[in-house]
């Protein structure tokens, strides 16, 4: 009886459906960048609440990575990334309904309800952690590589493809309609989502009542290698235990984060320091930065096979620091300078953000999981953390202080390097072996 069981969907339309609901709900990375300069002088914001706003999608989006990454072992990746882009959708519906009614006539109050708005639209951020695991679990291991990499590289293009268009939108059809057609855009892809996408083969077997061990079977019968032993939480410490875990977060702080943090953030910088139009500013962020970073971290993961992560990591955390001084010392009146610090930063966080994950297998072979576990929704943090004390700069030095606030990523990238070069002198020479226990 449990053989006749019905297997629906494929590794590819799981490929494809995991990679949708990453993309829109990634989206909101960009969520509140393009409109940072409105809702600032309508509200009346200090430069740190401003760096709040623009940050509050990061804080849900990287810190409900690990427990929702955790909760796909234990029903597959189809209702814990439904759940996130539903909880987005509320966030989306809320900021719509405000807008709709009180737009351009905010009252300060109502900035802490944008700002809880902020929070669950970010939720779909986190849908990164639990389409990695319902991907891999659909294809075999000799597969995964190009499986994860697809997933990766055309999900992580929706906040500069969104930051790009909002501005154009804002500008044809005014904010409100623009963010209204977003909540429409999300509410159909969510819709989308829970009507195509299907759980690899175990947990469909699990769900029809096939006992543990014949599920087991069967899925291997029809191809799915991948299979969870509901031990993440004990993957969690056992990762923890490793100070290579830690070094990894501290360096995807700064790659992963600041990529979250800069694609929100450069929309207003070029905005407010070079008074440029809001679309072209928005041009500026996505093919300057968010675009290049994503799509060149296929090729940090590549160059890192072959002289190794650690060497990647210590020439690009080098290419962030030449970029952000570069930043700085333009100070908001060279265009061209300016202009090259972003791209040498947007290069430099691409590809270490490539390299980062190519050392976790590495450092922590027998807890992979929970080590990217820790990284990914720790480094991501960054992406929260860091435009506030940006907005701290504007605040106290005027519009200067959108340069200047570039020493936070001085000094994250020189606190990068040192471990990166640790880790080089450490591990370096064995360019793919694992740490032994």
């Amino acid at each position: 009886m449990e053989e006749k069981i019905e297997i629906k969907g494929s590794p590819q339309l799981g490929l494809i459906m995991a990679t949708f609901g990453f993309f829109i709900g990634f989206a909101a990375v960009s969520l509140y960048g393009p409109v940072a300069k409105n809702l600032k002088e309508i509200l009346g914001l200090s430069g740190f609440l401003m760096g709040l706003l623009v940050a509050a999608p990061n804080l849900t989006g990287s810190l409900l990575r690990i427990p929702f990454a955790a909760w796909v072992d234990k029903v597959g990746g189809k209702i814990p990334m439904a759940t996130l882009l539903i909880l987005s959708v509320i966030g989306m519906a809320g900021l719509s309904t405000l807008l709709y009614l009180y737009y351009p006539n905010l009252e300060p109050w109502m900035y802490w309800l944008i700002l809880f708005f902020g929070f669950l639209s970010g939720c779909g951020i986190a849908t990164f952690s639990v389409g990695i695991a319902q991907t891999a679990y659909w294809f075999p291991e000799s597969k995964q590589g190009f499986a994860l990499g697809v997933y990766a590289g055309v999900g992580n293009l929706a906040p500069g493809i969104f930051g790009m268009l909002l501005p154009f939108a804002l500008k044809e059809i005014g904010l409100t309609m623009s963010y209204i057609l977003w909540f429409g855009f999300l509410l159909i892809g969510t819709v989308i989502y829970i009507l195509f996408a299907k759980d690899a083969p175990y947990f469909q077997l699990i769900k029809a009542g096939v006992p543990r061990e014949k599920a087991i079977e069967l899925a291997k019968k029809y191809g799915q290698e991948l299979i969870p032993t509901g031990s993440l939480i004990e993957s969690l410490k056992n990762s923890a235990k490793h100070i290579e875990t830690w070094a990894l977060v501290a360096l995807y702080f700064t790659s992963f984060g600041g990529f979250l943090a800069l694609t929100g953030w450069f929309i207003v910088f070029w905005v407010q320091s070079y008074d440029i139009e809001i679309r072209q500013a928005g041009l500026l962020m996505a093919f300057g930065f968010s675009l290049l970073a994503s799509v060149i971290r296929i090729f940090g993961g590549w160059i890192s096979d072959k002289i190794g992560g650690e060497l990647v990591s210590l020439i690009a955390f080098t290419t962030i620091l030449i970029g952000a001084i570069i930043v700085i010392l333009a100070e908001n009146t060279n265009f061209a300078m300016s202009l090259t610090g972003e791209v040498l930063m947007g290069a430099g966080m691409g590809v270490a953000n490539g390299a980062v994950f190519k050392l976790v297998p590495k450092y922590v072979p027998h807890a992979t999981g929970g080590a990217a576990g820790w990284v990914g929704g720790l480094g991501a943090f960054g992406g929260f953390v860091v435009p506030p004390i940006l907005g701290l700069f504007v605040q106290h030095q005027g519009v200067l202080g959108y340069s200047k606030g570039f020493i936070v990523y001085v000094i994250l990238a020189i606190i990068s390097i040192i471990i990166s070069f640790i880790l080089w002198k450490k591990y370096g020479k064995d360019i793919n072996k694992p740490i032994e226990e």
